[in-house]
């Protein structure tokens, strides 16, 4: 018996464009209630937030994630590993600062990523996972930070209204 209806999936007209351009950060626990409408799959509203999202900025084409069903057949349970990966020019203090305090406490942390086709996606209860890279040999190579977030759950990433999205980083009154 099949657990739902299926959906289709038809052919699109518009252009696609891969990469992230941008890649908002807040703690799990300063959200308010998520409210996803499922049938749009989508987040409509964060509810009341505790504290602002932070936007980190990166250079283009040095960003992306991946989601992969992981799938278990005998055991019967299926989960997708969602992998955030950024890239950080020119290392410096204040950089190390901010990369420490994303893994402080391995914190859970909601990510709001904006891809290049204009669309955003929520990637909950991510983790900072990896952090890599340091100098080039050459004046060239410049210096850099590699880091990876990775988050799981029983679902694709939710498409998040985009008409929320200002308010994210509106500061807390």
């Amino acid at each position: 018996m099949a657990c739902t209806t299926l959906t289709e999936i038809l052919k699109g007209c518009d252009s696609n464009i891969g990469g992230i351009t941008s890649i908002l950060i807040n703690d799990m626990d300063n959200l308010g209630t998520v409210a996803v409408d499922t049938a749009a799959w989508e987040v409509t509203s964060f509810g009341t937030l505790v504290d602002e999202f932070v936007e980190f900025e990166f250079r283009r084409n040095t960003g992306s994630y991946t989601e992969e069903l992981q799938n278990d057949l005998v055991n019967g349970s299926s989960f997708y590993t969602k992998t955030i990966s950024l890239m950080f020019h020119r290392r410096e203090g204040s950089k190390s600062k901010a990369i420490k305090i994303l893994g402080e406490g391995q914190r859970d942390l909601a990510l709001v990523i904006g891809d290049a086709n204009g669309k955003y996606w929520y990637f909950p209860n991510a983790q900072l996972t990896s952090v890599a890279d340091g100098s080039g040999q050459a004046k060239a190579d410049g210096s850099k930070y590699s880091i990876t977030f990775v988050a799981e759950s029983e679902y694709l990433a939710y498409e998040v209204d985009s008409t929320i999205i200002a308010a994210l980083t509106t500061p807390i009154s």
